[in-house]
């Protein structure tokens, strides 16, 4: 009883604060805790040494929200803030990572796995453990589970372009940059050459001259220039087509070597001479035929050549000059006022921020091949390249062997795309300086930023978010979007978010030096000096869109136009009849009157019960929406399919659909793509739209014989088309027959595929 009356005297003591939260917790508040007089053992936290961010950002709350950086240009002169305040932390990015991690990862046991090219010899694994990094992996755990994004810090003032100056080899790379200014460098002729506000006018207008020309490898190549003294590209091209830095110009021609030593180093194919001559032009390129399989390699390694080079003369330059002002100013305190020098201006050789290359790729394998395709063109025989946590992104970017049941088959494209680690929200800072690269840099620390869209969407924020940075993206100078084509499967919003904030005027300076930055960055005409390296292995409309509507180059464009001689069509092996039928479309984005089409004409023919088991396959998540509300609404007998559904669900909706339980199923085209499942018991094919992916079409069209029902008389395909669709239709039917269909009066044409199996 003693105890109970001491609880009670206890609790009537208690507030009706302390009351009310004790009966809604079950506990006090811990502000009210008793605390006891022991001494308590002092624990000590490692905090991240960036003394000056707390101040600045409750410095940035008193002052005007976007403020540019001309209105603190007198302010950062003479107390210029740290730039490398970079506030990477993103709240609330489970629900995207959840959202799409049933495209990317989900079934990862069918990925077949194809080694990872990145490799850590023992040795370098042990100074991993006990060398200049010690302690990387016990941050990295800590990190990890506080929800923070490393970055490498330690190696800052090594990496720093402020405070270091050239030594022996970075002079010599100026001087062999020095002379080729006089011949004629592109490096140099393209950012040295200033436009005027005459010609960002005739650019933002939109007139421009296009030619075309033929190369040999190449084919076709549709020419667009917005300003005349800028013709289209010339016919020929030279052996080494680009005007190297002094370190790439040895090893240029190992451009495609591996890892394993044992395996022959190829020869520079002529596709990667013709694609480096235009690179090194400067002008915008888009490359439509880059298929994983085959040339995605070697534009991987033409575009790291390229993006390298670019960096290493930046740096370079920026390095000597740093030499020569430090000279001079020894030079002047030497002399001391008895030698009247006239004050010579700064060299011009900066942009606003440090980042001058971005690439897009789409999952953490591509950024991992990245990095060892520009460690290989560094390293030589003579030297090898000292980069800085190199077993941590090996972790995190490679991928361990998984054993895949030995009757799973998927085509080599699919191989080739879902290769190692197919994570798709990454983002990774690059620097290199003196023949060293420091991995996880700060962004404004970086020369190359190696991202994935949606890595990318969860730094950049949007409007009215508290927490989000751009700046970083302000004085890109070269963008790389490889296997484009790959991001409209993924979520294409999150790209054109990426473009629609590059080459911004940066909110905050970030410690720059204003007399050293280029004019046409403080005028905001960076998007007009950018140049974008676009590679996919189809052709679309929305990539199309994004050179068209986000590419300002005042340099003016370069895109591959080869039509298709033989379509997709003619790899159908089974016996089937195909209808192609005509809908009027106002646009593209015009769905409705494919809807109404499709509702009033097509899908009537197909709810008689004898043409059951048809498949309609819908390349459009939105139109798979509208179609399966529909049919929900008119109580039709369907199954559905798409990229979120369960492997539950896929497994009910086959087997219902194979046994003839259900009528239609509803198949989309990102599922396809992520899965390759084969769906049997297929009689009857629609495709509502046509597929993105040419050899989707011959590899649903083949489906069919998987089922071993009905016969082969009676299989039907119909496939619905627009005049907005002819590069599909080209691809599938081939581009003489494409013509002919979009030319003709008649809205129906009929292709037979396949021959009659004799007695």
């Amino acid at each position: 009883m003693g105890k109970r009356k001491q609880k009670n005297q206890i609790f009537n003591n208690l507030s009706k604060k302390q009351k009310k939260h004790l009966k809604e917790f079950g506990e006090e508040h811990p502000f009210h805790d008793i605390v006891t007089e022991k001494a308590e053992k002092t624990q000590i936290l490692a905090l991240p040494d960036s003394p000056v961010q707390s101040s600045a950002e409750s410095d940035e709350d008193d002052e005007p929200e976007h403020k540019s950086a001309y209105q603190k240009l007198l302010s950062t002169l003479s107390s210029p803030a740290d730039h490398e305040s970079e506030d990477e932390s993103v709240d609330d990015e489970e629900e995207v990572e959840e959202h799409l991690s049933e495209e990317g990862s989900d079934g990862d046991e069918e990925y077949k796995e194809a080694g990872n090219n990145l490799t850590v010899t023992p040795e370098e694994a042990d100074e991993g453990e006990a060398g200049p990094n010690e302690g990387c992996e016990d941050a990295m755990e800590d990190e990890t589970a506080g929800g923070v994004e490393f970055e490498d810090k330690e190696h800052e003032s090594q990496f720093c372009l402020e405070n270091n100056f050239s030594g022996e080899g970075e002079q010599e790379g100026a001087e062999s940059t020095a002379k080729q200014e006089d011949k004629e460098d592109s490096f140099k002729l393209h950012l040295d050459t200033e436009i005027s506000e005459e010609d960002v006018k005739w650019i933002t207008a939109g007139t421009k001259a296009k030619a075309q020309v033929k190369w040999p490898r190449l084919g076709t190549l549709l020419c667009s220039s917005p300003l005349e003294k800028f013709g289209p590209a010339g016919q020929e091209k030279d052996k080494r087509p680009l005007a190297l830095h002094k370190v790439l110009e040895t090893n240029w021609t190992s451009l495609n070597q591996t890892s394993n030593p044992k395996v022959a180093v190829e020869e520079v194919s002529p596709l990667q001479l013709e694609l480096l001559s235009l690179m090194g032009s400067y002008k915008d390129v888009y490359f439509p035929e880059s298929s994983p399989l085959t040339e995605g390699r070697q534009v991987r390694s033409a575009y790291c050549l390229h993006a390298l080079n670019h960096v290493l003369k930046a740096n370079s330059g920026v390095l000597g000059h740093n030499a020569q002002m430090r000279e001079n100013q020894a030079a002047d305190k030497a002399g001391g006022n008895k030698a009247k020098v006239e004050p010579q201006d700064e060299p011009r050789d900066q942009g606003l921020t440090r980042p001058k290359v971005l690439i897009l790729v789409p999952f953490r394998d591509g950024a991992l091949r990245v990095v060892q395709t520009l460690i290989n063109l560094l390293e030589t025989k003579d030297r090898k390249m000292d980069v800085s946590n190199k077993k941590r992104f090996k972790d995190e970017f490679g991928e361990e062997p998984v054993d895949t049941p030995p009757n799973l088959f998927r085509p080599d494209d699919y191989t080739a795309i879902f290769s190692g680690n197919i994570d798709d929200h990454f983002r990774i800072g690059v620097s290199i300086l003196r023949r060293s690269i420091r991995l996880y840099a700060p962004f404004y620390s970086s020369d190359i930023i190696i991202a994935s869209p949606l890595g990318l969407r969860t730094v950049l924020g949007v409007e009215g978010e508290a927490k989000r940075d751009y700046d970083f993206l302000s004085s890109i100078e070269i963008l790389v979007v490889d296997q484009a084509d790959v991001f409209l499967m993924q979520n294409w919003e999150h790209l054109l978010h990426v473009m629609k904030h590059l080459n911004l005027q940066p909110l905050d300076p970030h410690g720059v030096d204003f007399s050293r930055v280029r004019m046409w960055n403080l005028n905001n005409w960076a998007k007009y000096y950018r140049q974008t390296l676009m590679f996919s292995s189809i052709q679309d409309p929305q990539i199309n869109n994004i050179i068209s509507k986000h590419c300002f180059n005042y340099r003016g464009q370069v895109a591959t136009k080869n039509m298709p001689i033989t379509g997709s069509i003619c790899q159908v092996l089974v016996q089937l009849p195909h209808v192609f039928q005509m809908i009027n479309s106002n646009s593209f984005m015009d769905q409705d009157a494919r809807f109404q089409f499709f509702v009033d004409k097509v899908l009537p023919q197909y709810r008689d019960s004898v043409m059951s088991h048809t498949l309609i396959y819908v390349p459009s998540y939105f139109d798979y929406v509208r179609l399966r509300n529909y049919m929900k609404k008119e109580e039709i007998n369907f199954a559905s399919i798409c990229e979120y559904s369960t492997k539950s669900e896929v497994s009910r909706a086959r087997h219902f659909f194979q046994k003839g339980d259900k009528q239609f199923i509803l198949f989309t085209e990102r599922f396809h793509f992520y899965k390759r499942y084969t769906i049997k018991g297929i009689q009857n094919l629609i495709f509502y739209g046509l597929p993105s992916y040419p050899h989707f079409y011959n590899e649903v069209c083949n489906m069919l014989q998987a089922g071993g029902q009905g016969e082969e008389a009676s299989w039907t395909c119909t496939a619905l088309y627009s005049r907005y669709d002819a590069q599909r239709l080209a691809a599938i039917t081939g581009a003489q027959r494409a013509a002919q269909m979009l030319q003709s009066q008649k809205p129906v044409h009929l292709f037979v595929t396949g021959e009659e199996k004799g007695p």
